[in-house]
């Protein structure tokens, strides 16, 4: 079992930043694969970026260029560093955790989430 736990959230204004953090624990995530994604009322819940357990990120076009997601493996921890804030951006910002490598882009492939942190971004 892998417990995750974000926070970071907050309210910002549009062009600000904020960066998320994901703590783990129980079983080490050392191997997993993790990913942040982000829940706006109304709408499904999307990829945001994903990071390998080796490095390796991917990121959604909307974030592509102003989200950085990073790892300390000997910390259990992940972050996601969000420049250039949107109004688009709000939402409830999840961390999720799987086995294995692989750029997984949904929600079905992870196993371990998060309770969320909310992102607020006024205009």
């Amino acid at each position: 079992q892998v417990q995750l736990v974000e926070s970071g959230g907050g309210l910002v204004q549009a062009g600000g930043s904020l960066r998320l953090s994901c703590a783990a624990s129980g079983r080490t995530a050392r191997t997993f694969t993790m990913g942040w994604f982000r829940q706006a009322p109304g709408k499904q819940r999307e990829l945001v970026a994903v990071i390998t357990s080796d490095g390796i990120t991917s990121y959604s076009g909307s974030a592509k260029g102003r989200f950085t997601v990073s790892r300390d493996n000997d910390k259990n921890a992940v972050w996601l560093q969000m420049n250039s804030l949107k109004p688009e951006d709000a939402a409830l910002y999840y961390c999720a955790a799987r086995m294995g490598d692989g750029r997984f882009a949904d929600t079905a492939s992870y196993d371990y989430w998060g309770q969320g942190t909310h992102v607020t971004v006024s205009s």
